[in-house]
């Protein structure tokens, strides 16, 4: 058993948000995107997109220019869905083919999307990249999020989904496809996928989960998101696969009634941190889908912190803003930022700050946490 501290610290060293940074540069990024296995992706962007404030935070010299090369140019990387909308290893590819499998069933696209996807497949094959703009299918359809879009969109989306199409690169929130055998080597589109029934596919993704945030429980968790078919019995079944080829090991923390699991990979880290680090004073703002706070109930339990990402709440039932980043000090989350950029000025904007409790609302903290973004504000500009 730990302490609810130990456990902190654990996840935080496995984050690379504990401590002297241990991602450097570009190869910093890829190193935790392999180490995390994938990481959010969100286009809005107020003051940084989603992943880049996961870089930020974590990667000593990062710069917006070497994840574009890594997923565009060096193609190291690449945009797909994994939790939700993320970017991942290339290498993995293989590894996503149930899901695309899945797409070519059509249960999501009617006779007209199909009718267009080789017209948009000879027109890509003729004249390269394209975004939805720039096809001429421009008529409305149904899709499945239920608001209809334009054929073009629903086009490219299905043709992306079963793996025909890639996104190429980006232009702000502009996608750009292109044929998935120009950006995703011959080898690798050859390999099967190492993983040859569903069960072995729900234990690859959980694990996959848990070494994306470090500790995890065995009950259902936004962590789990984007795990198709991973309901109580399959998630029950995984992880009694996993505890039994030691791929995983359980622990209990101080406090708390669940146990917790964590990779067996990592029990030198456990080991680490049991045995005594030291404190941390590192000063870092999380982005609001971070993987550090997927599983916010567990956040609430380990830290003490709540966290909702109030981006769809109405204004007058928000608590703090529109897009407030947690100001993580050491192992505790001391308070609430919220920027904005203006483009127009180029300068960022304090909005508010809020602290978690007055203990934390000092001389000190008050000026790191105003240095740490004028640092934060060179970088997302």
């Amino acid at each position: 058993m730990i302490s609810k501290k130990q456990a902190r610290q654990f996840i935080l060293l496995k984050q690379g948000l504990y401590g002297p940074k241990i991602f450097h540069g570009k190869n910093g990024i890829e190193s935790y995107v392999r180490q995390a296995a994938c990481v959010q992706f969100d286009p809005i962007d107020v003051c940084g997109k989603n992943h880049e404030l996961v870089f930020q935070a974590r990667v000593e010299g990062f710069e917006k220019t070497h994840l574009f090369e890594l997923l565009y140019q060096d193609k190291v990387l690449i945009d797909w869905f994994d939790k939700n909308m993320s970017i991942c290893l290339r290498e993995d590819w293989p590894y996503f083919s149930y899901e695309r499998e899945w797409a070519y069933t059509g249960k999501r696209s009617s006779d007209a999307i199909q009718e267009a996807c080789d017209k948009v497949l000879d027109y890509i094959r003729e004249n390269g990249e394209v975004a939805s703009k720039d096809l001429v299918f421009q008529d409305k359809v149904d899709w499945y999020w239920g608001v209809p879009t334009t054929l073009a969109r629903a086009v490219l989306d299905t043709l992306y989904d079963q793996g025909r199409l890639v996104v190429s690169r980006k232009q702000n929130t502009r996608k750009f496809y292109d044929l998935t055998e120009r950006h995703i080597s011959q080898e690798i589109l050859k390999m099967e996928n190492p993983n040859q029934t569903q069960h072995e596919q729900l234990c690859w993704k959980v694990l996959r989960r848990i070494r994306g945030v470090g500790l995890l429980h065995a009950n259902n968790s936004y962590a789990y998101i984007g795990i198709d078919g991973l309901k109580a019995k399959e998630r029950k079944e995984v992880f009694h696969t996993l505890l039994k080829e030691e791929r995983i090991y359980e622990i209990h923390v101080e406090g708390c009634k669940l146990p917790f699991y964590y990779m067996a990979e990592d029990q030198p880290l456990l080991d680490q941190v049991i045995n005594g680090i030291d404190e941390s004073d590192r000063l870092e703002f999380i982005a609001p889908l971070d993987n550090l706070i997927w599983d916010r109930v567990m956040i609430e339990e380990l830290f003490g912190f709540s966290y909702k990402w109030e981006i769809y709440t109405p204004i007058k039932d928000r608590k703090y803003g529109y897009y407030v980043l947690p100001i993580l000090l050491g192992d505790r989350f001391i308070g609430r930022i919220e920027m904005k950029r203006d483009r127009k000025k180029k300068k960022f904007d304090i909005l508010n700050i809020w602290w978690e409790d007055k203990v934390f609302n000092t001389k000190e903290n008050r000026k790191r946490v105003k240095g740490h973004a004028k640092e934060f504000m060179k970088v997302m500009f």
